[in-house]
């Protein structure tokens, strides 16, 4: 009996570790992308594995706090994890893995840098001036890994969203991937080097937590040029690079389908200033940069990830741009998350929703704060990332 419990345990540890092991990146993963203003239902987590999604990445941003920021605390001065909090996530993360999805968790905010949405739409750059918010993230990293790291399912921790350290750093968004290097160069030694900043909070994961992948967002917002500038590939081997695709902005964005005449796709954009040609081959040429870069710098194209893409659903050539977009990552065997799935505070890249508006109760249940209850279904506008999809299933 003593021998059989043994074994019993042993088995139990190494499904635990193996859970989060690299190797489930070595094989192309599709899902989609969570950030919901509700911890998502066991339904919502079913309904996204039916389609055939491998993983989720999970947002918490979100969610009603226990203090003034979800799981931090508050993110002017960390000091330890809500204990709420995270009993809600981990029943979050129990539910996902329950119906068959692996876990990425993706915050918008850290120490410094709070998420602009909950923080009255005000872009915060502390973390970018100030290197005691590294050590305040760093904390923040090693605590959250130590307490979820043995949760089943996790396959990376996703160490910010869409990070930005060149918005007041004096560098455009479309800047060349040469002036880009120049750049980060300059920034070596300030609190605006995003790489260091990944490694230093990659090294206090580490004290706890050996295996779990590190995923990371490059600068701009995690532009597909996001990763030009940086120097070397980061320290740590187990690490998914990620980029997000919403190129041309001013076609894909809500502002366009509040112009008077919207963007089209394909067609001419504005972009960087300049009216611009953007279509298959355009969408090719501006995604090639994050596997340029990892090529030279000796990273796998196996770990560098799509992390989110999307267009307003109601847009004219919507359907057409994610089926490019798409493309150019079936050309790569790339891993891939689409923006998002069920979102019940933000319908306009609800795909299941075709180009229909959304009833008044959508709205409702937001002012309410309860669940949303509008039905979704497979739709032509969804078709493209729903088609790929099945293919895992």
């Amino acid at each position: 009996m003593k021998a059989l419990i043994g074994i019993t345990l042993l088995l139990f540890t190494f499904s635990a570790s193996s859970s989060n092991d690299i190797t489930f990146w070595d094989t192309p993963q599709h899902g989609g992308n969570s950030f919901n203003r509700l911890p998502p239902t066991q339904a919502y987590y079913e309904a996204l594995r039916g389609y055939g999604a491998t993983w989720v990445r999970l947002s918490y941003d979100k969610w009603k706090p226990a203090d003034r920021d979800f799981l931090m605390g508050n993110a002017d001065g960390y000091r330890t994890l809500q204990a709420a909090d995270l009993a809600t996530l981990k029943a979050s993360i129990r539910r996902a893995h329950a119906a068959g999805l692996k876990v990425v968790i993706a915050p918008l905010s850290l120490p410094g840098m709070r998420w602009s949405q909950n923080n009255h739409n005000q872009f915060d750059d502390r973390i970018w001036q100030d290197k005691k918010y590294w050590q305040e993230a760093a904390l923040f990293w090693r605590d959250l890994a130590l307490a979820l790291k043995d949760e089943p399912g996790i396959v990376a921790w996703n160490l910010v969203n869409e990070p930005a350290p060149e918005k007041q750093g004096k560098i455009s968004e479309q800047a060349s991937a040469e002036a880009l290097k120049t750049w980060y160069q300059q920034q070596a030694n300030t609190a605006r080097n995003l790489p260091e900043l990944y490694n230093q909070i990659i090294a206090a994961i580490r004290q706890v937590d050996a295996t779990t992948p590190i995923m990371v967002d490059g600068g701009w917002y995690g532009s597909a040029r996001g990763f030009s500038g940086w120097p070397a590939a980061l320290n740590d081997k187990r690490v998914l690079y990620s980029f997000h695709m919403y190129e041309p902005y001013e076609f894909t964005s809500a502002p366009n389908a509040r112009r008077k005449v919207p963007y089209e796709y394909p067609g001419m954009v504005t972009f960087g200033g300049k009216q611009v040609k953007w279509d298959a081959a355009a969408i090719d040429r501006w995604m090639s940069a994050p596997f340029v870069w990892a090529k030279q710098h000796g990273v796998p194209a196996n770990r560098v990830v799509a992390g989110e893409f999307g267009c307003v659903r109601t847009l004219q050539g919507c359907k057409q741009w994610l089926s490019d977009v798409l493309t150019v990552l079936d050309k790569h065997n790339a891993h891939w998350a689409f923006y998002s799935f069920r979102e019940d505070a933000w319908d306009a890249m609800d795909y299941e929703l075709g180009k229909k508006s959304v009833p008044w109760s959508y709205w409702k249940a937001i002012d309410d704060n309860t669940p949303d209850t509008l039905e979704r279904h497979s739709t032509e506008e969804f078709e493209p990332i729903s088609r790929r999809l099945k293919q895992s299933l």
